[in-house]
């Protein structure tokens, strides 16, 4: 949860960069965070994509993929 302060710099953030939803500028913002941790996220920074098209890591033609889970790992 986020404090009322942080939820401004949030919206201020969202509506300088006209960003279609908060969720969307939270995710922006995580992609930020990852790359300045030196972690590579697979969305290049663009402008006028769909909310949908927000992310930190990208997604397939088929949207999201379930992942592996530690039950389908080889024995």
């Amino acid at each position: 949860m986020l404090s009322p302060e942080e939820l401004a710099a949030v919206d201020d953030f969202r509506f300088k960069h006209r960003m279609p939803t908060r969720a969307a500028a939270v995710r922006e913002l995580l992609k930020f965070g990852l790359a300045a941790a030196g972690i590579e996220t697979s969305i290049d920074p663009s402008t006028g994509i769909k909310s949908s098209e927000f992310g930190v890591f990208g997604r397939g033609p088929d949207g999201h993929t379930p992942g592996k889970s530690e039950n389908d790992a080889e024995d």
